[in-house]
């Protein structure tokens, strides 16, 4: 399983021809992916009612995790060792990445340079 960013699945979206998206390219490594919460949030309020069907459908497809308490420890875990490096990322970006480490699963994003802070992060 993959966790996947909402970098990803934006990508995916705004690709008209779909096979050009870094998507395609994870199909051909695996078959099963996931998104947290948080993307789930993302993608939601950036929504409009024009595209609420492939959203929709897309969301239909995949495994969504929840931000559960496993995951709120690990949060407070890297913010602690991003504060005290001086290298904060973004809330969001915080969160999608505790969900990726609590669950013990490879995330991939096309913001690799925020997900590269987060020690023991696993990145596709």
């Amino acid at each position: 399983m993959i966790l996947l960013d909402s970098s990803v699945l934006i990508d995916l979206f705004r690709k008209k021809d779909k096979t050009k998206s870094y998507f395609f390219n994870l199909l051909s490594v695996e078959n099963d992916f996931a998104i947290s919460t948080v993307t789930q949030y993302e993608i939601g309020i950036g929504n409009k009612v024009s595209t609420s069907d492939f959203w929709n459908e897309l969301n239909d497809r995949l495994t969504i995790l929840s931000f559960d308490q496993s995951c709120s420890i690990e949060a407070i875990e890297i913010y602690a060792t991003l504060k005290r490096k001086n290298k904060l990322i973004d809330l969001a970006d915080l969160l999608i990445g505790a969900t990726a480490k609590s669950h013990n699963i490879p995330l991939a994003t096309l913001n690799k340079k925020h997900f590269q802070r987060i020690d023991g992060l696993v990145l596709i």
